[in-house]
């Protein structure tokens, strides 16, 4: 029977060709086991392209490190454009979705795609991002100052540790917000700043399986970088394709 021509065609969930979907513009709550599920999907999307991906991850980090030299300017530039890497590279994720190729370009396929409203998502990302570092650094003051007149010097590192876990925390929903902001942005045209308040409570819904998620991701990453970071190389691009595949599975209704 598993030959009949005649029988329905199946679509196994590990698939990275399982087809586009509807759009969901409120995004969609799934189970807790997904968040495995995406990182599995990464991989298998990863397989499809392993040369041409890791050929774009090089690419990445070269541009990262040539960037990040330029003094002052060179960071603020990188945080404004990473929208638009990102929705290049959700670019080449649905042309291998669509049965096609990817290629290093994908990478600076944002330029040409929606590039205004990708640098708007940056912008606004941009500004949260240095507003959360200014109030952090206004504490920091403060606790100084306090420390220094209080004569508790010797244990000011203490306060000093919760402002920086207290900025840390305070970028989980900024981070929240741009995870698939340039993806609606990119495929469906969502205006950035709803584009990014979409992102931010679909991931609030889904708080679960992004816990399990960053969980995995947590011991990947220890793991990748044994090997004096080689194994970014892999899981940059795995991860990557799990940030689609998590839009897919949550933006994109299958019937």
């Amino acid at each position: 029977m598993d030959n009949n021509p005649y029988n329905a065609p199946v679509v196994r969930a590990a698939d990275p060709h399982a087809g586009n979907g509807d759009f969901v513009p409120e995004g969609i709550t799934v189970d807790a086991g997904r968040g495995m599920a995406w990182i599995g999907h990464g991989w298998e999307i990863f397989k499809v392209a392993p040369g041409p991906w890791i050929g774009l991850a090089v690419v990445y980090f070269v541009l990262v490190i040539v960037v990040n030299f330029v003094p002052f300017l060179g960071p603020l530039a990188l945080n404004l454009l990473m929208p638009v890497l990102i929705g290049g590279i959700m670019l080449g994720c649905k042309s291998l979705d669509d049965g096609g190729e990817l290629s290093v370009s994908h990478l600076f396929a944002g330029f040409s795609n929606n590039f205004g409203n990708l640098v708007l998502v940056g912008l606004i990302y941009l500004g949260g991002f240095v507003a959360i570092m200014l109030i952090a650094f206004l504490l920091g003051t403060v606790v100084g100052v306090g420390a220094a007149f209080t004569g508790a010097g010797k244990m000011s590192f203490v306060p000093a540790l919760l402002v920086g876990l207290v900025a840390l925390l305070a970028l989980i929903p900024l981070a929240m917000a741009l995870w698939f902001a340039p993806a609606l942005v990119i495929f469906h045209g969502v205006a950035p700043f709803e584009a990014m308040k979409t992102s931010f409570f679909t991931c609030l819904k889904n708080f679960v399986p992004f816990l399990l998620y960053g969980i995995v991701v947590f011991v990947l990453a220890i793991l990748a970088s044994i090997p004096i970071f080689l194994g970014w190389l892999v899981l940059m691009p795995v991860l990557l394709a799990s940030m689609y595949a998590g839009y897919r599975d949550m933006f994109l209704h299958r019937g």
